[in-house]
């Protein structure tokens, strides 16, 4: 049956369309049936439900509509009053690295903080820290925002600081009286991000003041750093993208740098004449930056979509504003925890993009993106766990569809897939929806998967891309190596990302300990900047984790021989292999042997620990060499292949 959508940005015909559309539904009820639980979550909305255009889905402009977990400052507010809110939720959130509470914390335009009286605090997991502003210029906070090391045993690392981001706002760095901690701190590790953010003054990205400060970052797009050079420190590897800088300290592992203004010119491997190691590309290929919410002059709510962007080098907004639309709140459905999934997928029937509230969100069926050019996104790092073995979030048509800001979690039953962008391919064609998405791609943003951690969970695949041209803009793919049902048939997942599309483009894509290939990319044309990856602590032993028979292993990265162009930048492989007998990995990277010519740039694997068994024999297809106990924390190269 042809679904018709009334889209909220058709406004002069979206009054029509929902009348139409309202008497098409009662009249055929078999279009839709709308569960108890549903009809109860819309009850429950009701009172929220202002004027509108039509018999509107629930909205509101009140900051009660975004739920309590979700508090929003303005200028006018005693400044004790913000520093009291901010301190207590970091003071539960700093080490609750596997609770259920989830925070946003949004910033109206204005100024908050002085020279004298600085706003300064930490940010702790599961916390969202954004201006609301059109531009990062809107807000301005005068202290710091900070992340700094969890101390373990006497052991102060960053090495667990993750699902915390920062966004669409100034920093004057202003820290009397700190200490050693003078400046603004972010020592974070994966699943971190930092977008549209101005500071002016000394930023970190190490927490130098205690130690050993070990850090495993991170990911910065969008974003200016001004009047100091950013001290990269202990990050083993780090991925900043269209930004601009005015320095960068040194590298470790992987640093890579890809339409940044003020990048440390390409040094890979790490050399004594150019430091390093850096794999810088002047531009980007293809972006479009995350959407975000922001309040407008008249104090509306409304969420700005850029546009996409080809070949560009720095922040999209450092000489004008960012291109792109807004659309306004009324024109989504704000959901909370307590919805179902009936009650999310009408509103997404009706053509209302979406809002996922902070909080945990347990899924008795998948959502469904049933149109081009929604919008999903997340505040506070909303978390969907499927009950029953299902997807979490199944995107139908992907033209346009941009979903930002979300975790996936794996759910007790396993799941094939937990987000699914496109259709499942038919006859080995994944294309032939795909004509319009060159010129309006959709884009992930800031999209996390785990596989326990949490709880116990298992998902056979977390990510499937079956259409053409999607971005991938910071994605963590974690199955999990500690916490809650964890082990090598409790946490069960074969591969992290599959994508199946032609011309697909990701950036910062970290993808952890999955079980079988971490990524297998099947489509044309596709290109990767930046890939972290640690393979599997935990296969009890070689048979256990065998490609096929004679080959040790998994690759972390497949690229299928069907394959025929392909190309990757900055991508690193780690191994540490913890169960006391030696395991190993033929190679970390494998492709079709008909590549052109340096298809495969600045590639690395590297042995973690001695106290590791086995490692990594090559780099890519049986070459490079090996990764082990004789040269552990030691970067084994292959520059460009083949």
């Amino acid at each position: 049956m042809q679904i018709l959508r009334c889209s909220p940005r058709r406004k002069p015909l979206f009054v029509v369309c929902r009348f139409v559309m309202i008497a098409a539904l009662v009249a055929a009820s078999c279009l839709l049936t709308l569960s108890a639980s549903a009809a109860t979550s819309f009850s429950s909305h009701s009172t929220n439900i202002v004027a509108a255009p039509a018999a509107a889905l629930p909205v509101s402009s009140s900051q009660s509509k975004f739920g309590p977990n979700v508090y929003i400052f303005n200028p006018s507010m005693p400044q004790s009053q913000i520093q009291a809110t901010v301190d207590s939720i970091s003071s539960q959130q700093v080490s609750n690295q596997f609770g259920t509470q989830r925070y946003a914390l949004l910033f109206e335009p204005g100024t908050y903080g002085s020279s004298t009286t600085p706003l300064n605090f930490q940010v702790g997991y599961y916390t969202m820290v954004a201006g609301l502003g059109q531009s990062p210029s809107d807000v301005v906070i005068n202290g710091s925002i900070d992340v700094y090391n969890q101390c373990f045993s006497g052991s102060c690392i960053a090495l667990v600081n993750f699902w915390r981001s920062l966004s669409n706002l100034s920093i004057n760095v202003t820290t009397p009286n700190a200490g050693c901690y003078s400046g603004e701190f972010w020592a974070v590790s994966q699943a971190a991000p930092m977008r549209r953010v101005l500071v002016n003054g000394f930023a970190t990205l190490m927490d130098y003041c205690s130690g050993p400060s070990y850090a495993s970052g991170g990911f910065i797009a969008d974003s200016q750093f001004v009047g100091s050079t950013v001290v990269n420190g202990s990050q083993q590897q780090w991925f900043i993208r269209n930004s601009n800088l005015d320095g960068w300290t040194n590298g470790v592992w992987n640093q890579v740098f890809s339409g940044v203004v003020g990048a440390p010119a390409q040094c890979f491997p790490a050399q004594k004449s150019c430091g390093g190691p850096y794999t810088t590309l002047a531009t980007s290929p293809v972006t479009r930056e995350a959407p975000y919410l922001y309040v407008d002059s008249h104090g509306h709510y409304n969420v700005f979509v850029p546009s996409v962007q080809q070949n560009t080098a720095g922040a999209t907004w450092g000489s004008g504003a960012t291109p792109g639309s807004s659309i306004p709140l009324r024109r989504f459905f704000v959901a909370h925890p307590t919805d179902s999934a009936d009650a999310i997928n009408v509103a997404l029937l009706f053509g209302f993009d979406l809002i996922l509230t902070p909080g945990v969100y347990n899924l008795h069926r998948s959502l469904q993106i049933y149109y081009p050019d929604t919008v999903v996104l997340g505040l506070g790092f909303p978390t969907l766990i499927p009950q029953r073995g299902n997807a979490s979030m199944i995107v139908n048509n992907p033209n346009g569809v941009l979903v930002s800001g979300v975790i996936f979690d794996a759910g007790p039953k396993n799941s094939p897939v937990l987000l699914q962008v496109g259709n499942a391919c038919q006859n080995d064609d994944c294309h032939h929806h795909n004509d319009d998405v060159a010129s309006d791609p959709p884009g992930l943003y800031d999209v996390f998967f785990r596989i326990g951690g949490a709880a116990a969970g298992k998902a056979t695949t977390s990510l499937v891309v079956n259409s053409d041209n999607v971005i991938l803009d910071d994605i963590w793919a974690w199955r999990a190596d500690h916490g809650s049902g964890v082990g090598w048939t409790q946490n069960t997942a074969d591969t992290g990302v599959v994508v199946n599309g032609n011309n697909v483009t990701a950036y910062g894509l970290f993808v952890e300990h999955y079980q079988k290939y971490e990524v297998i990319w099947n489509g044309n044309g596709g290109t990767d900047i930046f890939f972290q990856n640690e393979m599997p602590y935990d296969p009890p032993g070689q048979a256990a984790w065998m490609e096929a028979p004679g080959i040790d292993g998994w690759a972390a990265f497949k690229v299928a021989d069907t394959v025929s162009t392909f190309n990757g930048y900055g991508m690193g492989s780690y191994s540490f292999f913890n169960q006391g007998v030696n395991i190993y990995a033929a190679n970390a990277f494998e492709v079709p042997p008909t590549f052109l010519a340096s298809s495969m740039n600045d590639l690395l694997t590297i042995f973690l620990s001695t106290s590791g068994s086995g490692g990594i024999l090559n780099v890519i297809d049986n070459t490079g060499g090996s990764s082990t106990i004789v040269n552990p924390d030691t970067p084994v190269t292959v520059v460009s292949y083949p």
